[in-house]
């Protein structure tokens, strides 16, 4: 077994290495991300953070089966909630008309953004437990109220452009008023504008503002879903692998759910199952006499949520689809023979 410090310096080398190869390989160049592509490295991404998984028990202390099955089932429900956080990404894009081929940059930055500040809640909230276990119970009870809320609001769409932080973002950071290509940073209005030695004015694109509102948003998803793993196990090696895993392809399943956003139509509902469940093991985890699911049995259940929530949604989309088809026979007028001309 390794010891933490070497643990997690080698975790930090493997994250590492896969950012640069995610900078330097997959977007060595501008250029609008396919359907195809995407499904690619998402079955890239997927595929490294099973392979981290399996050796988790040669790696740390925990050890054994319980520690994969904690690991998989915090990157599932992490996996789960990245999937509500594609449909605000494709909100902030579409409302701001951030080009195709420059959104995939944007995402970059705002994984590497999304792994520094996670990293942090994530050291914080197991400092926090380790010193208070009662907060586990201000946990379970956040997550119960997190679970109402997404139920109720399980049909409408968070519109973060149009929110007060957007507002005082325009207020305070001066803009171009255009893209740029792919900077977030330019001076204008220096030796062009007739000031001979000036550099001109330093002023941000609307491409760093998008990049401020994808940071911003997952900064909520994260305060939602980091208790949500704390639920499952208080290890903060296990809790925090499984959470950086699930994020680093959160670009590629963007790109491949970005089409189908409107797709999945239960799943706010479904996540809203999941965070009530691991809110209630997480409340009722000291109580003798009632059944505590495994971390095995936590696994299963939370993947048959899922699969129901999928299900439902496709079957629901196909009623739908032959609902409009039989409509639309009905609406066509019928076709009569018209008269004979001969």
């Amino acid at each position: 077994m390794l010891s933490d410090p070497v643990l997690y310096g080698v975790f930090a080398v493997i994250v590492t290495v896969l950012l640069a190869i995610d900078l330097f390989v997959v977007q060595r160049d501008t250029h609008a991300v396919s359907i195809k592509e995407a499904a690619v490295w998402s079955t890239i991404w997927i595929g490294v953070s099973i392979l981290f998984g399996l050796f988790v028990p040669q790696l740390h202390q925990e050890g054994g089966g319980q520690a994969v099955a904690n690991y998989f089932s915090g990157y599932v429900i992490e996996k789960s909630l990245s999937v509500d956080n594609v449909f605000v990404f494709v909100l902030i894009f579409s409302a701001l008309s951030v080009p195709r081929e420059l959104q995939h940059r944007v995402l970059f930055y705002g994984v590497v953004g999304a792994i520094v500040m996670r990293t942090i809640l994530i050291f914080v909230g197991a400092a926090l437990v380790q010193r208070f276990e009662w907060i586990l119970y201000v946990f379970g009870a956040f997550l119960l109220y997190v679970a109402w809320r997404t139920w109720r609001e399980r049909n409408e769409t968070t519109d973060v452009t149009n929110s007060r932080i957007m507002k005082r973002i325009r207020q305070i950071i001066p803009t171009t008023d255009g893209y740029r290509g792919e900077r977030f940073f330019v001076r204008e209005g220096g030796e062009a504008a007739g000031r001979r030695g000036s550099k001109g004015k330093l002023l941000a694109t609307p491409l760093f503002i998008v990049l401020l509102l994808i940071e911003f948003s997952d900064l909520i998803f994260a305060v939602d879903s980091i208790p949500a793993i704390f639920a499952i196990t208080q290890d903060p090696f296990i809790v925090l692998t499984s959470n950086i895993f699930a994020i680093l392809g959160l670009r590629s399943l963007y790109f491949l759910l970005a089409g189908a956003a409107d797709k999945l139509r239960y799943l706010n509902a479904g996540l809203a199952v999941i965070l009530g469940f691991v809110g209630v093991k997480l409340l009722t985890e000291g109580i003798e006499g009632i059944w505590h699911p495994g971390p095995l049995q936590s696994l299963a259940i939370i993947m048959a949520i899922l699969v129901v929530t999928i299900v439902a949604s496709l079957r629901a989309n196909r009623r739908e689809k032959l609902l409009e088809e039989q409509e639309a026979l009905v609406r066509e007028p019928a076709r009569l023979p018209g008269p004979d001309r001969r």
